[in-house]
């Protein structure tokens, strides 16, 4: 899609991005993605109040083939994987020992192989982890990058756009809800935390029902014809732009840009989508268990408004947040929303008051409570 008419590669606005495929990748033949098409403004309405078509081929595939697959990843993550079905999708963590967050993959299952798509940047670790957990099991992890590229329907219409390309009736995501502090075992049903419908494609591969609208993994040479089908029906183009600003203001977070090295998921929001609560032992849960039952992470995610008084720069992720001269935190992804003007999202101390006058930078900036 970077050849697409207007189309500005991200890596070309900033060399240091993350939104450009791994130099492994870009090696063997994955293309850039583009920012924006030369309108970010109306590309971001356009998903917002319709649908577009964003590409996310730079995002890492892992592919998990094998008969032992399922339970094998289940003892590995965070996820209840146990009961995933074919035509099902979910999202899964790599936790630290100490429960900090080490990986975040998005999962559709079809059946003979487990696909797991993951940031750029972040597919080496992943794989590098499978690979040496691998022991005995009947499992082969590899990196699929190369083979199959993510595309990704975005938008309130987008299950409607799927029906050009002869896949209709996607579920919603189903999700279950997350207990309150010691609930009782069993309590939980043992099932993963969100289920994603997961369909096949007839061009081959999937497309995956998301919080933010539909995920079309496709092999990379059908690509050309699944986004000429999108586009003869009159989807049009959106950048990456349009879609981390959408992404910004429903407060959902991107491991690796807005997460730390100390990052647990109860932190930013993962503990809903990424983590059952009541599966057996993996590497972490004591962490997870005890800050769940505590009910008190020591940082929390919060969206900020940024006052765009001193500059129209949204700030670097990593940039502190300020509070009196003292930092109690930092910034993730910022961005310009065609609405809400520049936002970002932030990880905060837990007890940063909802009224305090932050700073970012020189940036004067507010808590959206």
């Amino acid at each position: 899609m970077i050849d697409i008419a207007g189309a500005v590669a991200a890596d070309a606005i900033d060399e240091e991005t993350r939104d450009q495929p791994e130099p492994a990748h870009r090696a063997a033949g994955v293309a850039p993605v583009a920012a924006h098409y030369g309108d970010p403004m109306r590309e971001q309405r356009v998903v917002a109040t319709g649908v577009g078509l964003v590409d996310r081929s730079h995002r890492g595939v892992v592919a998990v083939p094998g008969e032992e697959r399922i339970g094998w990843l289940h003892t590995l993550t965070s996820q209840h994987l146990a009961a995933l079905a074919p035509g099902q999708g979910t999202e899964l963590l790599v936790l630290s020992p100490n429960g900090h967050v080490e990986q975040h993959a998005l999962v559709a299952e079809d059946g003979e192989t487990t696909w797991l798509d993951t940031e750029p940047g972040m597919t080496g670790g992943l794989l590098s982890y499978l690979e040496k957990m691998r022991f005995f099991s009947k499992v082969d992890p590899r990196d699929a990058t190369a083979d199959h590229a993510l595309l990704s329907l975005v938008g309130p219409e987008a299950v409607d756009a799927l029906g050009t390309l002869g896949v209709t009736g996607l579920a919603a995501p189903d999700l279950v809800g997350v207990p309150g502090p010691k609930f009782r075992s069993g309590e939980l049903p043992a099932r993963p935390s969100v289920v994603y419908d997961v369909k096949p494609l007839p061009s081959g591969g999937w497309a995956r029902r998301v919080a933010l609208g539909v995920d079309l993994l496709v092999p990379r040479p059908a690509m050309a014809e699944v986004v000429t089908a999108l586009r003869g029906a009159g989807v049009p183009v959106a950048g990456l732009w349009a879609y981390e600003a959408i992404r910004v203001a429903a407060r959902r977070v991107r491991v690796g840009v807005d997460t730390d090295h100390r990052t647990i998921p109860a932190e930013v929001d993962l503990i809903a989508p990424a983590v059952h609560l009541d599966k057996g032992c993996y590497r972490g849960q004591e962490t997870v268990a005890r800050v769940h039952n505590l009910g008190k992470p020591p940082r929390r995610l919060a969206l900020l408004h940024l006052d765009g008084v001193t500059t129209d720069q949204p700030p670097s992720a990593g940039t502190p947040v300020t509070l009196d001269g003292r930092t109690v935190g930092f910034v993730g992804t910022a961005v310009h929303h065609y609405e809400l003007g520049q936002i970002a999202l932030a990880v905060l101390k837990r007890n940063t008051p909802d009224d305090a006058r932050l700073m970012v930078g020189d940036t004067a900036a507010a808590i959206d409570a």
